[in-house]
């Protein structure tokens, strides 16, 4: 509970929808796995920095749980550390996926004081090759585990996380659907998909406030009721195994499925693959060399997608909303 209520905090959540929540943890021991698949995938990061003699420390810091950001920066100050790439756990613009944390940096930066580290967002990696490459394997290895049969006839359904309507085009035009969208266009074709759905879950908040539709639960009944015998969720908004993933789909979607008769199939995500850690240091690179950055293409790629390589916000009206900083004579 008091990791979701810092989750939720300022968001006028009711405490039993909280508590409904929170019982979902109790099925994973309690805890999100978050932590463990990061630690897992930091791991992963220092072998790849170690293979390309880079010889750079990696600090983990989360917004909402142990161990805090603002603590990771204040080690960083302490080892001398005066400027540092920071990678986050979203491959997407708008507020949740991009804008938040460049707040959560302003925040941890100010808490630190004036000897704070430079702080720099690597970009946005949404259509970057290698988690285009693992997305679309692990679609191609969850359709093999569905009956034989069904197979050739499996509905490839990708599902992200829903935002309220009024978020949607808060750092450019419906970028981080659109975003999304492009995503789930590269790994479809990747996969060798001419067809597929694009849906949403895991919303919250009063029910009369409009959020990116349809809910995928909606989304399995509407092909339940057409005859489609088998289904391919791929997380494509998620890139790690936690509760939206593992409880929503694993548990609340796949019973559902049951009932319906379906056969349900789901892609993981890139969670600590090498793959993952590759992508990250590729990121530095970029930032270190000031290379252009590697994208994935379809024959008619959207322009107009996301950040510049040097971690500027997305649009000129998507502004950071950074907190004053300490000045010396603040005694800080």
């Amino acid at each position: 509970m008091p990791f979701l209520e810092n989750v939720t905090r300022g968001r006028g959540i009711p405490r039993e929808r909280l508590e409904g929540v929170a019982e979902h943890y109790l099925h994973f021991g309690g805890v999100s796995p978050i932590n463990g698949i990061n630690r897992a995938l930091i791991e992963q990061i220092e072998h790849e920095l170690a293979d390309r003699d880079m010889a750079l420390p990696v600090y983990f810091g989360n917004r909402n749980w142990e161990p805090f950001v603002e603590d990771a920066v204040a080690r960083m100050r302490d080892d001398g550390v005066r400027r540092a790439a920071v990678f986050t756990t979203s491959a997407w613009g708008g507020y949740s996926g991009c804008t938040q944390y460049q707040e959560d940096i302003a925040r941890a930066r100010a808490a630190v004081g004036t000897d704070a580290p430079e702080l720099v967002k690597l970009r946005q990696y949404f259509d970057h090759p290698l988690l285009i490459e693992m997305f679309a394997e692990s679609v191609a290895e969850a359709a093999a585990t569905l009956p034989e049969e069904l197979r050739a006839e499996a509905r490839l359904v990708f599902t992200a996380h829903s935002i309220p309507l009024r978020a949607a085009s808060q750092c450019g035009p419906n970028l981080y659907e659109r975003q999304v969208g492009y995503a789930s266009a590269l790994v479809a074709a990747a996969a060798g998909y001419a067809d597929y759905d694009q849906v949403w879950q895991s919303r919250s908040g009063p029910p009369q406030v409009p959020w990116l539709e349809p809910d995928v639960g909606d989304h399995l009944s509407t092909l339940a009721a057409a005859g489609t015998r088998a289904v391919v969720a791929c997380p494509i908004g998620f890139v790690a195994d936690h509760i939206e993933v593992v409880w929503d789909l694993d548990n609340e979607l796949r019973e559902q499925a049951d009932a319906a008769g379906i056969a349900l199939a789901r892609a993981t995500t890139p969670n600590a693959q090498r793959r993952f850690a590759r992508l990250v240091v590729d990121l530095i690179d970029e930032l270190r060399t000031g290379a252009e950055p590697v994208r994935a293409r379809i024959p008619a790629p959207v322009p107009g997608f996301g950040c510049t390589v040097n971690g500027a916000v997305c649009t000129p009206d998507c502004v950071v909303r950074r907190p004053e900083r300490p000045t010396a004579d603040a005694g800080r």
